[in-house]
């Protein structure tokens, strides 16, 4: 099999073969798209093959949080067997959409169930619209980490073996979690971070990173969109509201003592300059941390549906919850 960890500056050949839909987008699934837009964000977004088999099983449950009750999913393997591991999962969505039925939330878990026996915990965290703003979602998050450690052993997880892991939106809000987290004195395993936005604004882009994005059409990236996204999570504009560590850890001025990192950035994705940069802030601060890149593939590729470049990463995620 191909590497799919070292950037090659090309288009994964299932991406390219699909980029002709995204000319003239300016946003993938955009709201108030014509049918025409409409036609083409869903042949870009569209299934690869059909889902891998899963071996999981849920329960739905709720976790008590200062916002109200937190729903959220639990997985296990359907063979009842667990090895002790646990993941508490965030989905993304740009902290305004998503859920837990999305690939990025329900395939992923029972993905990583299938390959791992490890308990997998989803959180349906409360989404920023109607005046939902941080740190509500954080809030959320919070509660099911510290739901989830307390009650571990209920669980049948290992209490010394808890990870949080999310993707994009989720990213940020693990990472947040994992701050939180150390700060009151919670043991938590480790962080699965993919395609995390950690910062308020996006960092200098690497030379490698400049090169990437003048390849990717304009629908798919997140230049002209991040600042609002970001501020809408906040509530308000950046400059008032961005220095709260959980909101955006990579704008926290102490980074010691947190438990080992993973990240996985997309080689297509103008947010991996987040990723590139917490990586390295992590680094300085003595962290144990790990990056990767997933070769040739967009932002949000978790979501694609049948693809072997998700499968790969996936794999990538087991292998850290199996140690």
């Amino acid at each position: 099999m191909d590497d799919t960890t070292t950037p090659t500056g090309e288009w994964a050949t299932i991406y390219a073969e699909r980029l002709h839909h995204l000319a003239g987008l300016t946003q993938v699934n955009a709201d108030g798209a014509t049918p025409e837009q409409a036609a083409a964000s869903a042949a870009w977004s569209a299934p690869f093959g059909p889902p891998e088999p899963s071996d999981a099983v849920t329960t739905g449950s709720e976790v008590p949080g200062p916002n109200g009750p937190v729903p959220v999913r639990i997985y296990r393997h359907a063979d009842g067997r667990t090895s002790g591991a646990g993941l508490v999962w965030f989905h993304g969505g740009g902290f305004r959409h998503g859920s837990l039925d999305m690939p990025e939330g329900d395939l992923v878990a029972r993905g990583l169930v299938t390959r791992t026996h490890a308990v997998v915990v989803s959180v349906d965290y409360r989404l920023c619209h109607d005046g939902v703003h941080h740190p509500v979602p954080h809030d959320d998050c919070f509660a099911a980490f510290r739901h989830t450690v307390e009650h571990a052993g209920d669980l049948g997880i290992d209490p010394t073996r808890v990870a949080v892991g999310g993707a994009s939106a989720g990213g940020n809000l693990a990472g947040g979690v994992a701050l939180h987290g150390r700060d009151a004195g919670i043991l938590l395993w480790q962080s699965l971070l993919a395609y995390p936005v950690m910062h308020a604004s996006l960092p200098e882009y690497s030379p490698q990173l400049l090169a990437a994005v003048a390849r990717m059409p304009r629908g798919i990236g997140f230049v002209d969109r991040v600042r609002e996204m970001n501020e809408n999570y906040l509530g308000g504009p950046l400059e008032e509201h961005a220095r709260d560590r959980y909101a955006f850890p990579g704008e926290a001025t102490d980074l010691t003592g947190l438990s080992p990192t993973y990240i996985e950035n997309c080689e297509f994705d103008d947010l991996r300059a987040s990723g590139e940069r917490y990586a390295a802030q992590l680094a300085d601060a003595g962290v144990d941390v790990t990056l990767v890149t997933a070769a040739g593939v967009p932002h949000g590729h978790l979501n694609a549906i049948g693809s072997p470049l998700t499968a790969a990463t996936l794999d990538r995620f087991a292998e850290r919850l199996t140690r």
